[in-house]
């Protein structure tokens, strides 16, 4: 019970040396793939699976928006391994340094903007100036307009780290309660434990949707700039 809350959010370190790069690049190998023609069901579930969600975030977007379709689905794939990979106990889930989301957030939202400058700087000037805007309030809306677009990356980041910490801080907490009941009250320890059983499950959930929604808010952008 003396072990601090924030403990599973420090990147983790081997021989002094920070590991979090090593955890980065582990869940691509948990990706299964196939040599032979014919594949099993697991890799023909996953395969459906991807180009189900590809199809549905590449329906709005035109010929030059669909360029950015193997980078957004390896995104949706990292980001939902992550957090899955997360959920296991003494595990550390890089997905709750917001410096890391920052860094996702930032070139993909980047290269959507300076896509959209190049290709329809009219379109992505009007932005910032909705038609018809009375003279007076010209100078507040540019400048309104103009915070809206540069605080789009952070909270991209911010919406992911604030959802999966929050979840894992709930379960760490849920986790000690069942723990410390079970020397007290054991129909207490039963119900406390089913509560955290269904947390679990809905932690399952968070982790795939989040992933969804940030992959599926950078496709929302490009698709505004393109």
């Amino acid at each position: 019970m003396n072990e601090n809350l924030f403990a599973s959010f420090i990147a983790p370190t081997i021989l002094g040396l920070p590991a979090a790069v090593l955890i980065i690049l582990f869940p691509p190998l948990l990706i299964p793939t196939s040599k032979y023609l014919i594949n099993n069901r697991l890799i023909t579930t996953q395969q459906r699976l991807i180009k189900l969600t590809s199809k549905q975030m590449m329906t709005m977007h035109n010929t030059k928006g669909r360029t950015w379709s193997l980078m957004l689905v390896s995104l949706i794939i990292f980001i939902a391994t992550t957090n899955l990979l997360g959920l296991l106990p003494h595990s550390f889930t890089p997905t709750t340094q917001l410096s890391m989301n920052l860094a996702m957030a930032i070139p993909l939202w980047a290269g959507a903007v300076i896509m959209g400058f190049r290709s329809k700087i009219k379109n992505a000037l009007a932005h910032f100036l909705p038609q018809g805007t009375p003279t007076p309030l010209i100078p507040m809306l540019v400048i309104i307009e103009t915070i809206s677009l540069l605080i789009q990356p952070m909270a991209l980041a911010v919406r992911l780290t604030a959802n999966i910490t929050a979840g894992h801080l709930l379960m760490h907490l849920i986790g000690s309660a069942t723990l410390a009941m079970s020397t007290i009250n054991l129909p207490s320890t039963l119900i406390i434990f089913t509560i955290l059983i269904l947390l679990t499950i809905l932690e399952i959930a968070v982790a795939l949707i989040q992933a969804y929604v940030f992959t599926l808010l950078v496709s929302l952008y490009l698709h505004d700039n393109t």
